[in-house]
């Protein structure tokens, strides 16, 4: 059987063994989709060949109209992801 000498003094244990939970990093703060979405207007303008996607003050030329939907279809979908791609192309 040990003796009170063998075990460690309550300074030596380290913070984690006490069960104290680590801190976590912050999420960063991201809106809602509903937030996201009401953030732009969008308008869609049909040409002669394809459309125009304007969102914001940001105009989109699409020469088929099946990429264009497929594009507002993903955007309605995860808009906050969408908005952070299209900034990255068109800025």
């Amino acid at each position: 059987m040990p003796n009170e000498n063998d075990l460690p003094m309550m300074a030596e244990v380290p913070v984690e063994r006490l069960g104290e939970p680590e801190m976590e990093q912050p999420k960063e703060w991201r809106p809602s989709n509903a937030e996201a979405l009401r953030e732009y207007e969008i308008r869609i303008k049909f040409l002669n060949r394809g459309c125009i996607v304007s969102v914001g003050c940001k105009d989109i030329a699409f020469e088929d109209y099946t990429n264009a939907m497929a594009a507002i279809n993903a955007y309605v979908a995860n808009p906050w992801e969408e908005q952070q791609k299209w900034r990255k192309i068109l800025d």
